[in-house]
């Protein structure tokens, strides 16, 4: 089969950022399916990788981890599946990535795909609508289904205009929450404002000040999607005594978690992949979360 990767850590600008080889097409097995690659999207995770090292490769790496496929064959495992099937996921870090004719994934991490979206719009879906729910049902501890109780909630939603932001908007409004969310633009207040958030704030201002002029002291829950560095006095300031903050984004200084004790809040981080990466035992809640959002 056909595959896109590279050998060399380049700039997207080089000629041998990205090349084009043959590799053999891989066979489904245990609880695998072997998925025909219909559309794939780029996330900042590919540009991580493609940045992480100065060595050369022995053999190309394919990267890539938005799909939607049709699924070709399955392992003898397999349960959740059949052949024929159009499906949604965003791949395992440690597995050959999407960029290629066919791909192997693992069953668990796998959804059944929009039928509203078109291949393409369905490809931009899994990996930020994962991180999302995950950071606000999972690490936040927002009860999704506690609309009443969500109501009196107030949730910051740091960057709402982004990929993951956008989809954290919809889903945190979904649930009934009061969604502050950050943007900075005409374009991305207007966005913001058309997926839920009740009200808007600029993060390139002080967003203690933004946020108290709204007339809120604290808030219940903050998202943070950008610069957890540039923003994380502002969230010890913002959040309320007992509150939860959840970061995507890593820290590049030491983040300072003594300035959360006489609140007693807490601190979680987000990575999506981590169900995967370590085979926990709840793995298969990615293909549960998956089908909700298809459905959604």
């Amino acid at each position: 089969m056909k595959a896109i990767g590279f050998k060399k850590y380049l700039p997207i600008t080089a000629e041998e950022s990205l090349i084009e080889f043959e590799v053999a097409k891989p066979i489904a097995k245990g609880h695998d399916l072997l998925v025909k690659v219909e559309a794939v999207s780029v996330n900042p995770v590919d540009v991580g990788v493609r940045k992480a090292s100065h060595r050369i490769l022995k053999e190309p790496k394919i990267i890539g981890w938005d799909a939607v496929g049709v699924v070709e064959s399955v392992g003898e495992n397999v349960t959740l599946f059949r052949k024929g099937e159009h499906v949604f996921y965003a791949g395992a870090f440690k597995r050959s990535g999407s960029n290629s004719e066919y791909q192997i994934v693992d069953e668990k991490i796998v959804g059944h795909a929009p039928k509203k979206l078109t291949i393409g719009q369905a490809a931009a879906m899994p990996l930020t609508s994962l991180t999302a729910w995950e950071a606000l049902f999972e690490q936040l501890e927002i009860d999704p289904n506690d609309k009443k109780n969500n109501e009196k909630q107030t949730i910051l939603i740091i960057n709402g205009a982004g990929g993951v932001g956008s989809i954290a908007t919809q889903l945190a409004n979904w649930a009934g929450l009061n969604v502050i969310a950050t943007a900075s633009r005409l374009e991305t207040i207007e966005w913001v404002r058309k997926f839920g958030a009740d009200e808007v704030v600029n993060h390139r201002q002080d967003l203690v000040q933004e946020v108290r002029k709204l007339g809120y002291r604290y808030v219940d829950y903050i998202l943070e999607l950008n610069d957890l560095d540039g923003h994380w006095d502002e969230m010890v300031e913002i959040i309320k005594p007992s509150g939860k903050i959840a970061s995507i984004t890593e820290n590049k200084h030491p983040v300072d978690l003594r300035k959360l004790t006489k609140k007693r809040a807490k601190f979680a981080w987000e990575w999506m992949y981590t169900k995967s990466f370590y085979q926990t035992p709840d793995m298969i809640t990615q293909h549960e979360i998956l089908d909700k959002i298809s459905s959604l």
